[in-house]
């Protein structure tokens, strides 16, 4: 009998425990001799072998590993009032997955020299089976990356996922996606086609307006005086590694945010009202993942090429400059920067600087209140700042004319002043509205 009590409650684990708080002892024998009969010895012996297993080895925290994927994922203390827009970070995720495995098969067929790599990618298309469709993958989830991420950014914004404590979250964040930005550049030169030829020879000239040293890093990154095979293996190998440098960066972005616990759209600071990441938020975050994939696979089955240029389907010539060159949708903003500066230099600089100026937001915030919800004075400028980003993109496509000119310039103005002005300023005038009332008193 006493071999049989060991055994139960080994497997009933938490059964004793609700027993004692609402029955006697009598009551408690009688339940556990009620569990005992069914089982013969030999199955006992069995069995407890099995419970010691599954209780004491496979148990989620007694497993250093097991009990990092428990504390992290499963039973992570999550916000109960996240929305969807909180599911843009793990589909950012899914996004940097897809776009890893979709290149490594890409790999085993792409040929990095100048005079093969069209043609291999044209092999991938029309030769490799399924080719076209992981082609397709690896450059329409490039797009879909940068959306994801995009509004991954302007959530943050929103409701004040910058503010303290959570600086070195927000400057992580950073820290990826200008390593997304390098790697997508790289990753579009790769197919060698006109667009991707003089897109490379643009934005590497660039750095020529740096004073002296200038063209020594133009030579260095071309390996040469021109853009020839040794800079499109050197693109090649550096698009390969960065993805799985940016992969390391994400387990620290996530550290930061498991560290200080994630922000919600009241923008308050609670250990209460918190409920296990699994299940309730893994599954509105696959549900947003399906959402993501019924859109992802519009474009890759229907509308492959629509965001990208039909001039690179042009093998590259040096000798023929296409009449309109323009990067990737998802740099026009910062391509709309440059241009809108009339010095090569300044242009460099404040396209450098638009990136760059992302890191002091945490640093100039000076609001008491984090989301943007409770701000009506920050909400107006917030939702300027994003028709205003809308507006760069759509100028970064245009022709150099005297209209789009002005008005690159003035949204440029305004990016600008937003972060660097507005922000410290509409926080220091809330702070006087919000204790107006206590100071009149006082």
């Amino acid at each position: 009998m006493v071999k049989h009590l060991k055994f139960n409650f080994k497997v009933f684990g938490s059964i004793p425990n609700l027993f004692t708080m609402q029955f006697n002892k009598q009551s408690k024998s009688n339940v556990l001799e009620g569990f005992s009969k069914p089982f013969s010895s030999n199955v006992l012996k069995d069995s407890s072998f099995m419970a010691s297993f599954v209780t004491k080895t496979i148990r989620w925290n007694r497993n250093y590993l097991l009990s990092f994927l428990d504390n992290h994922i499963i039973h992570y203390p999550t916000p109960i009032n996240l929305t969807y827009a909180w599911s843009f970070g793990s589909s950012a995720g899914i996004c940097l997955v897809i776009q890893i495995l979709s290149g490594v098969f890409l790999a085993m067929h792409y040929t990095p020299h100048i005079d093969l790599a069209f043609s291999s990618v044209e092999h991938i298309m029309r030769d490799v089976n399924n080719g076209w469709l992981i082609r397709y993958i690896h450059a329409n989830g490039a797009s879909m990356f940068f959306i994801v991420v995009y509004s991954h950014i302007f959530r943050g914004l929103y409701y004040g996922s910058y503010m303290q404590p959570r600086q070195l979250l927000w400057c992580s964040g950073v820290i990826i996606f200008i390593l997304m930005m390098g790697t997508a550049f790289m990753g579009y030169v790769l197919p060698w086609g006109q667009m991707s030829f003089w897109g490379a020879t643009v934005i590497t000239s660039l750095a020529t307006a740096i004073p002296v040293i200038g063209q020594p890093i133009v030579d260095w990154l071309w390996g040469g005086f021109t853009i020839n095979n040794a800079t499109l293996n050197r693109f090649f190998s550096l698009h390969f590694v960065l993805p799985f440098v940016i992969a390391g960066l994400t387990v620290i972005h996530l550290a930061l945010l498991h560290k200080d616990g994630s922000n919600n759209p009241l923008g308050v600071e609670s250990g209460v009202d918190k409920i296990p990441f699994y299940p309730y938020f893994f599954v509105k975050d696959l549900f947003a993942f399906f959402c993501f994939l019924l859109f992802f696979g519009i474009f890759v089955f229907y509308f492959p090429n629509t965001l990208g240029h039909p001039d690179n389907y042009i093998p590259a010539d040096p000798m023929q400059t296409p009449a309109h060159i323009v990067p990737e949708w998802y740099f026009l903003p910062f391509y709309a920067i440059l241009r809108s500066i009339p010095d090569k230099l300044g242009g460099v600089a404040a396209m450098g600087s638009a990136l760059l100026i992302l890191f002091l937001i945490p640093f100039t915030n000076t609001s008491e209140i984090r989301s943007t919800t409770f701000r009506p004075i920050f909400k107006i400028f917030y939702w300027l700042l994003v028709a205003d980003f809308l507006i760069l993109g759509w100028i970064g496509q245009k022709p150099v004319k005297d209209t789009y000119v002005i008005v690159g310039q003035i949204a440029t103005v305004y990016y600008f002043l937003f972060f660097l002005v507005l922000i410290p300023l509409i926080g220091v005038i809330e702070a006087k509205l919000v204790h107006f009332k206590s100071d009149l008193k006082n």
